[in-house]
Order: structure tokens, then sequence, then C-alpha cells
């Protein structure tokens, strides 16, 4: 009995640890396509079990990372569809800096996020259908980009009836359409803010 025990708890413990490399995976891979010239990234060791011992890489009880926080860190480059993949992500903060590209379709798999600051960098495009899966969403930044298309209102009004959204901040950006509250009510704890920058020239 006792050597049945043992051997589910390595089980156990090796499915933990392929969990946590593949965070490290994620992270790693991340690293390799950003610029970094203040070094903020040189903590981040591919070769160890898990990330949690990383400046700016903060995770759970388990070793799964729950928090990146790398904001105005001198960073560019762009965010990586792997990211999708950090399922306990609860805070994604990398404003400030000078990522670019697209926003990752993939993000939208990070159910478990609570605020998401993307704001004061380069990013273009649209924001992905795939933001209406994060109900979880408190606060979002993505201000200050260079992002456009129309405003998805299903994502903005299913965020709302979640009743878990703070602020949402789509100003200086390129975007067409505009927020209008239906239900005030619906709005009440709800700070929404849009003001759109000139096209460019």
């Amino acid at each position: 009995m006792a050597s049945r025990i043992t051997v589910c708890l390595k089980i156990a413990l090796a499915i933990a640890t392929v969990d946590c490399n593949s965070e490290v995976d994620v992270l790693n891979a991340w690293k390799n396509v950003l610029t970094d010239p203040n070094n903020v990234l040189s903590s981040w060791d591919p070769t160890l079990v898990n990330p949690c011992t990383w400046f700016h890489v903060t995770c759970n009880s388990n070793n799964s990372v729950t928090r990146l926080d790398l904001g105005n860190a001198g960073l560019a480059g762009p965010l990586i569809p792997q990211l999708g993949q950090l399922a306990n992500l609860q805070y994604l903060e990398i404003s400030g800096n000078s990522f670019t590209g697209f926003i990752p379709s993939e993000i939208g798999n990070l159910t478990k996020l609570i605020s998401l600051g993307l704001d004061h960098n380069y990013l273009s495009g649209a924001i992905p259908s795939s933001f209406t899966n994060l109900g979880s969403l408190r606060i979002v930044r993505l201000n200050s980009n260079n992002l456009s298309g129309i405003l998805p209102m299903t994502f903005i009004t299913s965020l709302v009836e979640t009743g878990n959204l703070i602020i949402l901040n789509v100003s200086d950006n390129y975007f067409s359409g505009t927020v209008r509250a239906n239900n005030p009510k619906e709005f009440a704890v709800t700070t929404i803010v849009q003001d759109p920058k000139a096209p460019p020239k």
C-alpha cells in the first residue's frame, strides 16, 4: 500500500514539474524574442524547474505563475501566443515599454486574468474577439497604443455584465465606435475612458 502511495506521489510531482517546466518554456521563449537593454530578465534561467525565483514573476503555492510585473522595464518586441498557456496568470502588467505587433488571440485563454495592463506601448491591430472569455477582468488598460478597429461591444458588455469590471481605458488609440451605456446602472461601477488619438497622416 505504501509503495502505491509513493508511486502516486511521484506521478503527481512529475505532472506538477511538467506544468512548471512548460511555464519556464513559455517565458523563456518570450525572453528570447525581446530586446532587454537593461537586463531586467537576466534572472530568467531556463534550466530551473520553475520560474518562481525569477525577478518580476510571482507564483502561487503550487509554483505556477500568477503575476508578471514588467512595467517600465525598457523591453521591446512582441507578445507571443504561448503566453496564453499560463493558465493561472491573474496579472499581466507590461505598461510603459516598447512592445509591438498584434495582441495574440491566445491571451483570451487566460480566464483567471484580473488585471491586464498593456498601456503605453506600440501595440497595433484590433482587440481579439477571444477577450470575451476573460470574465474575471477588473482592470483593463489598453490606452496609448496604436490599436484600431471597431470597439468590440460584445467584449465590453460581457465584462460589464459580470459585475467585475472597474476600469476600461481604451483612450489614445485609433478605435472607431463609441461606448454607450444603455442601462446606466450596469455601468455605475465601471469607468470607461475613451478618447481617440488623431489618425496617422
